[in-house]
This record gives C-alpha cells, sequence and structure tokens, in this order.
C-alpha cells in the first residue's frame, strides 16, 4: 500500500505559524510520525509540500501513473479557491482524503467552503496532528476494504 501526503501553502511554516490556530507541532515532525504510524500499518508514505498550484495538481495527477494507492490531502487555502485541484482529484480516480489541523467550518466563513470535498473521500479536520493520523488510519481501512 503506498499513500501520496501532500501538504499545500504555508505548511512549512508550521511550529511558528500562529500557533494558536496550528499548534507548535513542525511538518517535518508530523509528516514523521505518519511515517512512524505507516509503518506499523504496513504502508508507505511518500510526503510533499508546495505553495505553488500546478506542483499539486501535477502530483495527484501523476498519482495513479507512480503506483500511488491513495491520497491524503491539506490543500491548505487551496481548498477554498482551486477548481484546478478539484479537477485533478476527480480525473485521477484514486480515493483522496482531505485533512487540515484546524476546524475550519469554526472558522472565519471564506474558510466554510471546501472545492475539493466533494470529490474527496471524506475530510477530517480540526484535531491538529491527529488529523493526519487518523486520517492515515480511514486511508489504510478504506483500502484494506476495496482490496
Amino acid at each position: 500500500m503506498k499513500i501520496l501526503l501532500l501538504n499545500g501553502p504555508n505548511l512549512q511554516l508550521l511550529g511558528s505559524r500562529e500557533p494558536g490556530i496550528y499548534g507548535s507541532d513542525t511538518l517535518a515532525g508530523i509528516v514523521c510520525e505518519v511515517k512512524n504510524l505507516a509503518a506499523e500499518l504496513q504502508c508507505t508514505i511518500e510526503d510533499h509540500q508546495s505553495n505553488v498550484e500546478g506542483e499539486l495538481v501535477s502530483l495527484i495527477g501523476s498519482a495513479r501513473l507512480n503506483g500511488f494507492d491513495g491520497i491524503i490531502l491539506n490543500a491548505a487555502a487551496y481548498t477554498h479557491t482551486s477548481v484546478a485541484l478539484r479537477d485533478a482529484i476527480s480525473a485521477v480516480s484514486l480515493p483522496v482524503i482531505e485533512v487540515h489541523l484546524s476546524n475550519t467550518a469554526a472558522r472565519e466563513s471564506f474558510r466554510h467552503q471546501s472545492f475539493i470535498a466533494p470529490v474527496c473521500c471524506g475530510v477530517i479536520a480540526g484535531f491538529g496532528k491527529d488529523s493526519y493520523l487518523l486520517a492515515l488510519r480511514a486511508m489504510h481501512a478504506l483500502l484494506n476494504r476495496n482490496k
């Protein structure tokens, strides 16, 4: 089982960026915990972070060709703006789980709409770094059910 973990704009700043909202964990620390859990679940994680929408679109678009079984995506601000990410998710025909550290529904009104949620298997938000771990467990269960 091979899972692509994608992180969008500004997430490289985790640990110092608005810790009251996003917590004090760094992206590297979160990815390390996800990879440790992946090893326990006997699956592989490949992670990428980009501030460039087109790079994320390309990574999603090539995921199937690169042997990925599913995608965990924190599109960050692109969640609320990107038709291109939505279209890439629809086109790739892989299960995608949307993940967020904060509870976007409890934040500013412009964060309440996700362009990508309707084409994802599910959304996990509001649990800090545990959102990623929950997403990995959910993806693992989903992929095992669909074998």
